[in-house]
């Protein structure tokens, strides 16, 4: 028997309006294989939707993607058709997912002289395969029908699905799945339409999509280069389908992680699209605090990691067992290091960026909460910095961005053992600690001093304890490990360290050099680790790879510090990599070199949209104009990258107005009138 295989996704289509997906064939068919699937709530209500017409499959031609939820599938009868070379009989078969499902529809268009009489169809099955089974390469058995005339219903616990044919004969199979039959007259010049919905839903979800237009503003970019304004805007159209909101919060947005896997609520992913998506507004962001700080943690509980004052990680409808792996992660877990001072930092950035103090008055408890954690439960030994492991044995061994377990490694290629403490994270808890105590300060809440002196102990920590030498220079280890040694692999997480604070001047250079070099930089985009280490791959998960979110994070905090030159040079590597993928980013491609290969070479089971992937294009954005978030108030400092040329963009927002900025050849930089915008 052939072992299974987690399915590929990088050759197929994708239709999404969350919490509901479509992923086919690029004709539309949908095979039962791999990820093909119709799926609701992270179960796949179809496994098989196959379209014939004359008791044949029509040939592909063109896949039109009208935004991320619908596509028109464009193919050719030929078997209807004359003996002549040019097609005079086709078929459009469009889809368009729902935050309940689909509806498709089929267009039979003809040109010929004559009427053609033929039967189309539509095999359908479903095995009602849960997401983690899918992903494993482990499908469903069939499931069995309920049938009349023109709909039909199936399900099992709390998953139901129903389909509508109005115009259809709808016939049950002895081996399970439903065939949907029209005969059908197509007139000479012209055309017949029959379409079927499919509608689900689910007692147990944790998760709803909404239907509300999206509360963000839509920005205007106009370049010699078009090829950020394309990137923004894919990406803004992904984002719209990836938005969802709690069951138990209706009113309050967040942004889904990732498609297929990861279609819910992610401390981490959810926090940093968040922080992205700040200049077109504070909205998303002030959701995703209240939705994060509403499932905070209040008391210490062994089996899910909760803590006292801990954003958690990830909410699902049910405890997640990931087949083959001894992980098993209840629906509410919190193993996560980082997302408790994110939550804090993107508090503090939202309210610079113009969130309405009020808001910000309400969530000071919460803040408070989360800085205590940090002390309190984040530094486990006392050492002063942060640190992770995971006491369950069967939680997430690794608890950074970078959760595979391999992920932190020595530059031999062997894995460094655990408690972990992550460079990055201690550069988020010395920002988290600093803005927190500028926010308490601000609002007449006390300890603000207390929380100074706890990041000041933090820095100096870290500054005795991270910094290592090879041939080339200095540079932060990717982590201390247990016996408090610094692991020495070179890896992408020592860019999140730029811009928060934690390095000073000359340590920031050295950063900024080595982020720019050809074993870091693969020319679309920072590899997450790199070339000289034994573990390096460039189709490794965290070992080698090129994360979008990863490389602008690293941007942001270059422009931020004033390595405009670096920060020109990643971003142009992530344009690059944006064309090459038709300006949908996945969440990873592979590391290898621009100058190997003149087309970025996918990760083939990367999640596509994924959140954050593409809401670094407005980070991108941003830093590309040089807007700065962390200005005195009111104000933003402008130090244009170079790598678009001119640009003008209207449409952000900051402080509650529209602001456009226009930077010219010459790098001059000017503001709308009356913005809440200074240039420097």
């Amino acid at each position: 028997m052939l072992p299974t295989l987690q399915p590929l996704l990088h050759d197929t289509t994708v239709l999404l309006r969350a919490p509901s997906q479509a992923w086919s064939a690029g004709d539309g068919t949908i095979d039962g294989r791999g990820i093909t699937g119709i799926y609701h709530s992270d179960i796949r209500v179809v496994s098989r939707s196959v379209v014939t017409v004359g008791g044949q499959s029509a040939e592909p031609i063109a896949t039109v993607p009208s935004g991320a939820a619908s596509t028109v599938f464009v193919g050719l009868l030929r078997g209807l058709d004359d003996r002549t070379a040019d097609p005079r009989v086709r078929l459009l078969h469009r889809r368009t997912v729902s935050t309940t499902g689909v509806a498709e529809s089929i267009t039979i268009q003809s040109a010929l002289d004559t009427r053609v009489s033929t039967t189309a169809t539509v095999q359908i099955d479903s095995d009602l395969a849960e997401m983690e089974s899918v992903k494993a390469g482990i499908g469903g058995a069939g499931v069995p029908f309920d049938v009349s005339p023109h709909t039909a219903t199936w399900g099992r616990g709390a998953v139901r699905a129903t389909l509508n044919a109005p115009d259809a004969e709808v016939t049950g199979h002895a081996d399970g799945g439903i065939r949907l039959a029209w005969p059908l007259d197509i007139p000479a010049h012209g055309s017949v339409t029959v379409s079927w919905t499919i509608d689900a839903g689910d007692a147990d979800a944790v998760v709803r999509g909404t239907t509300d237009a999206a509360r963000w503003s839509v920005p205007v970019v106009t370049a010699g280069d078009d090829r950020l304004e394309r990137w923004v805007t894919q990406a803004l159209s992904d984002l719209d389908a990836l938005r969802l909101t709690t069951v138990s919060d209706p009113a309050s947005e967040f942004l889904a992680a990732g498609a297929p896997w990861f279609f819910t609520l992610f401390g981490r992913d959810s926090l940093w699209a968040a922080r992205f998506m700040l200049p077109l507004g504070t909205t998303l962001a002030a959701d995703t605090l209240r939705v994060l700080a509403s499932l905070q943690g209040t008391e210490s509980v062994a089996g899910s990691a909760e803590q006292p004052g801990k954003i958690m990680h990830e909410l699902r409808r049910a405890t997640l067992s990931i087949p083959g792996e001894a992980v098993v992660l209840p629906p509410l877990y919190f193993g996560t290091v980082d997302a408790t001072p994110l939550w804090v930092c993107l508090l503090h950035d939202a309210w610079k960026w113009g969130l309405p103090e009020p808001e910000v008055v309400v969530l000071l408890p919460h803040l408070v909460a989360a800085l205590e954690w940090m002390r309190d439960y984040g530094d486990a030994d006392g050492d002063g910095l942060l640190e992770y492991v995971d006491a369950t044995g069967t939680g997430l061994a690794n608890q950074g961005w970078k959760d595979s377990g391999d992920s932190v490694q020595w530059r031999d290629g062997t894995l460094a053992e655990g408690p972990i403490a992550l460079c990055e994270v201690q550069a988020y808890a010395y920002e988290a600690a600093m803005h927190g105590a500028e926010l308490l300060d601000h609002f007449g809440v006390s300890g603000a001093g207390e929380w100074r002196e706890w990041a000041a102990r933090l820095r100096t920590r870290f500054h005795e304890s991270f910094w290592i030498e090879d041939p080339a220079g200095a540079y932060p280890a990717i982590a201390l490990d247990s016996s408090k040694r610094p692991v020495d692999t070179v890896t992408s997480n020592i860019g999140h360290l730029l811009g928060t604070g934690l390095l000073d001047s000359r340590q920031a250079a050295l950063v900024a050099r080595r982020l720019v070099s050809p074993q870091l930089n693969s020319g679309y985009g920072l590899r997450t680790m790199s070339t000289d280490s034994e573990g390096y791959w460039p189709l490794s998960y965290h070992g080698g790879s090129v994360w979008t979110h990863d490389t602008a994070i690293a941007i942001a905090g270059l422009a931020r510090d004033g390595f405009t030159a670096e920060a020109s040079s990643l971003a142009a590597g992530l344009l690059a990599a944006a064309s090459g993928f038709d300006y949908r980013m996945p969440e990873l491609h592979s590391g290898d070199a621009a100058s190997q290969f003149g087309a970025p070479v996918p990760y083939p089971a990367a999640c596509r949209p994924q959140a954050w992937s593409a809401a670094a294009s407005v980070s991108v954005l941003a830093s590309t104009l040089g807007l700065r978030p962390d200005a005195p108030s009111a104000t933003l400092g402008v130090s244009p990258l170079t790598m678009v040329g001119a640009l003008t963009v209207t449409g952000l927002r900051f402080g509650g107005e529209a602001v456009s900025i226009t930077v010219n050849t010459d790098g001059e930089v000017t503001a709308s009138s009356g913005a809440s915008v200074q240039v420097e």
